[in-house]
């Protein structure tokens, strides 16, 4: 019982800080066209929850954050076999929800939400031996976009080795369909997009975290202990280096499969932890504390993102730019009274459409360094507009 009540305060703790997260951000470009213009299963799950609580940032993000949370509760389901003791499992959840990959696919718009659901709800129910379920999970994870080819590729491989004639057949199938319908691009010219790759995960996972990840990944693959998640995040992550020899990659796709692997993670270390005697646990407590210390200040990144503008020298360098201003420019417009706007900036006018400012009327808005509309965050100026009556 006390497990399961730390639990439900740690998804309480966990959604609150997201949901202020999300007062944070505006639209992006990417999201405002999935939500005007796509036809895909994120766009009917936004505009449903658009419609049903309002067009704003948090029934935007709403549904992402709660499939998230529902993650989480499969993680830890997935965790109980795999690590006997309770605090293991609940420093697996902990370490899942501080992921900077974590949170980012619990905020962003996008189909990786979809994604790791997908592959933990699959685990989950082949660890539990439900066959029927497990098939249509996979069946129907075809309508969800490509990010799930890697999967149907991944278990083709872990269903060769297991000799699952069932599995290698669906995925098999599943492959080819999904190839068929959104592409499946391996070519390319040998380019220089190895080391950006590395530079993705190392900031999806934090470094240390990222390098202790190859280790226990090589770990397994040298000693044994080869699970389900391990052949999907090892897969996943071996594939994308691959890729990235020739090709510049979806990375956050990827990212998807590896941020699963949070149990191998804990139950690797734990384990080397526990056989050693008291005296010789220094080290192992010196790196978990950085672990958790890098994460926390991740989070701390993620939460007050607004407040690091005062620390660079170019506004547009920051990692959430694109996820900003929007917001704000479209407020102060509604307080002069314009919900109409020309501008040339085009990917601004389909993100302030989200918040009601329309494209036509009679005035015009253009970005300038002498503007009377500034976008202010904490004591920064972010961008200024200059709006003009044609």
């Amino acid at each position: 019982m006390r497990e399961k009540i730390l639990l439900f305060l740690m998804i309480a703790i966990d959604f609150i800080l997201l949901i202020f997260a999300s007062s944070t951000l505006s639209i992006s470009y990417y999201e405002a066209d999935i939500f005007f213009n796509a036809n895909s299963a994120v766009h009917y799950l936004i505009k449903l929850s658009c419609e049903l609580f309002g067009q704003n940032d948090y029934a935007l993000r709403a549904p992402f954050i709660i499939i998230h949370l529902l993650c989480v509760v499969l993680l830890y389901l997935i965790s109980k076999p795999l690590l006997k003791r309770k605090t293991d499992r609940l420093i697996t959840v902990l370490i899942y929800m501080m992921l900077p990959g974590s949170i980012v696919v619990s905020l962003a718009a996008n189909s990786a939400a979809f994604i790791v659901f997908g592959i933990l709800l699959f685990v989950y129910l082949h660890q539990n031996g439900r066959i029927f379920s497990m098939c249509a999970v996979l069946a129907l994870s075809l309508f969800f976009g490509k990010g799930f080819i890697i999967l149907y590729l991944l278990l083709f491989f872990y269903a060769v080795f297991k000799r699952d004639t069932l599995i290698m057949i669906l995925s098999l199938a599943l492959f080819t369909a999904g190839a068929y319908i959104y592409g499946f691009d391996i070519g390319g010219r040998p380019r220089g997009y190895f080391l950006d790759t590395f530079g993705i995960y190392a900031a999806i996972f934090s470094p240390l975290l990222f390098l202790y990840f190859i280790y226990v990944q090589y770990r397994i693959l040298v000693k044994g202990g080869k699970s389900l998640i391990w052949w999907l995040s090892f897969g996943a992550f071996l594939f994308s280096l691959i890729l990235s020899f020739r090709q510049r990659i979806a990375v956050e796709e990827f990212a998807s499969y590896t941020i699963i692997a949070a149990p191998l993670i804990v139950g690797t270390f734990m384990s080397s932890f526990r056989v050693r005697l008291p005296q010789y646990r220094k080290f192992h407590k010196f790196f978990a504390l950085l672990i958790i210390f890098s994460l926390l200040f991740n989070t701390v990144l993620v939460l007050g993102n607004q407040y690091l503008y005062t620390f660079l020298h170019k506004n547009s360098s920051h990692f959430a730019y694109k996820y900003h201003i929007a917001k704000e420019l479209s407020s102060e417009l509604k307080t002069r009274g314009v919900t109409k706007i020309h501008t040339d900036d085009k990917k601004l006018a389909l993100r302030l459409k989200f918040y009601g400012i329309n494209d036509g009327g009679e005035f015009i808005l253009e970005r300038s360094s002498v503007g009377d509309i500034a976008v202010i965050y904490g004591d920064t100026v972010i961008e200024k507009y200059k709006l003009t009556y044609q």
